[in-house]
């Protein structure tokens, strides 16, 4: 489990849970918040709490997250950018975790 980084309290409570959620995925080292935009959502079929990856970064993943308020940029920091096979197991579980709306 990743270290406690103190609380995130910039998010809501189904926020809180997702945030919690992706800390405790093996392989991610940390969850950074970004920009918050309100009144913006997911598309339909999605409710508070739903995450979906948009691409990757340098050192992982970035995605959104919706919250009651709006949505949510998120930052996923690997434990090891090196291998690629850990991006695609990191990336295989938090689509398992995270299906899309038809999923």
């Amino acid at each position: 489990m990743a270290p406690r980084r103190g609380k995130h309290r910039s998010s809501d409570k189904d926020g809180r849970r997702t945030i919690a959620l992706l800390e405790s995925l093996p392989g991610i080292k940390a969850v950074i918040i970004g920009e918050s935009k309100g009144g913006k959502n997911l598309g339909r079929n999605r409710s508070a709490g739903a995450f979906k990856l948009q691409g990757e970064t340098p050192a992982g993943f970035k995605g959104i997250l919706q919250t009651s308020r709006g949505v949510q940029q998120i930052a996923l920091i690997l434990d090891s950018t090196r291998s690629r096979g850990c991006w695609e197991v990191v990336r295989a579980r938090v689509e398992e975790v995270f299906p899309g709306p038809l999923g």
